[in-house]
């Protein structure tokens, strides 16, 4: 058990100051009348009183960002994180108001995001269950064609799609998502993962071309989480490619780090939303003519090349269209 400090029985910081200097004036007392021999005592008792008036009256600035916080921190724990400290001072108390404001920001930002991520969820989830419960009305009406079905069989997909992405990016920002990273080889890499992309685009009969320009070499990372950034990407190109549009994958050695470019031929991305498109369900201006999407593969993809130690971004091309590129480096 740790030994309480010498004033932590004192509940206000003013008031231990003033302790403070009255312990420092007494002790300096004592040394005069011992050794000196120096007895004023009206003198030395106003000396004494004039310095703990002063040290109340200073002490009251550098104790209130400590005040302030103290209301702060519990209108958090009602959840108003509006509240901020006033950090003037450069001292070790204005620094703690400093982070504390940017601690009430992080917290701020992170419960609009909790309140959007609920709400985007809800709303995801409603048109998949809402569209199954028409689709079960009807059965139970005695119409059961084979369309009936198969929009029943789509939606059914797009809610299992949205649970495992939603997975998928918990685990990921949990940071239980250990990488297994081996070498291999990134033109039979992407040459693999278009073929895949080919099939998945012919089944949702969007006519979209692809191709591969890889540059012969081999790479170090996780293939299996590799190609769920390569998927995701060639996706959302198949889905927003105009008919008979070509979407275009490249690879090539850059120093020390593998650049891997999805491009599409589609509207693009304004450049004010570029930054927001890795961000959860957002999926741009571009795709309201579009559906299908849950707006979680970019972010899923975002975090998978964080993990890898690269980066994703959206990046200037010929128009039209839209060029995504992923960094990665080379040998783990």
């Amino acid at each position: 058990m740790k030994m309480p400090r010498p004033l932590d029985f004192v509940p206000f910081i003013k008031l231990k100051l003033g302790l403070v200097i009255l312990a420092s004036g007494m002790a300096g007392l004592a040394v005069f009348w011992s050794v000196l021999g120096w007895k004023p005592p009206a003198t030395s008792l106003t000396a004494v009183g004039v310095a703990l008036l002063i040290s109340q009256i200073l002490a009251h600035g550098m104790t209130r960002p400590l005040r302030e916080m103290t209301a702060a921190a519990k209108a958090m724990a009602r959840g108003d994180y509006s509240r901020r400290v006033r950090a003037t001072s450069r001292d070790e108390v204005g620094q703690l108001a400093t982070a504390f404001n940017q601690m009430a920001a992080d917290l701020a930002a992170a419960d609009r995001q909790r309140r959007e991520l609920i709400a985007n969820v809800s709303h995801e989830l409603r048109t998949p269950i809402f569209a199954l419960q028409a689709v079960l009305e009807n059965v139970v009406d005695g119409v059961s064609d084979p369309d009936t079905l198969r929009t029943a069989l789509a939606q059914t997909e797009r809610l299992g799609r949205l649970v495992t992405e939603l997975l998928d990016l918990s685990r990921i920002e949990a940071g239980v998502v250990p990488l297994d990273r081996e070498p291999f080889d990134v033109a039979e890499f992407l040459t693999s993962a278009v073929r895949e992309a080919e099939v998945a685009a012919t089944a949702a009969g969007r006519e979209v071309r692809f191709a591969v320009d890889a540059e012969p070499g081999k790479a170090v990372a996780d293939p299996a989480r590799l190609h769920q950034v390569v998927a995701n990407l060639l996706d959302n190109a198949a889905r927003h490619s105009p008919a008979a549009g070509t979407v275009t994958v490249t690879a090539r050695r850059l120093a020390d780090d593998l650049v891997i470019e999805v491009a599409d031929e589609g509207p693009g991305i304004p450049p004010d939303q570029r930054a927001r498109v890795f961000e959860r369900f957002t999926r741009g201006g571009r795709a309201a003519a579009h559906s299908g999407g849950t707006g979680l593969g970019l972010a899923i993809a975002h975090w998978v090349v964080e993990l890898h130690g690269g980066q994703v971004c959206v990046v200037d091309g010929p128009p039209p269209g839209c060029r995504i590129r992923v960094t990665l480096p080379v040998v783990a």
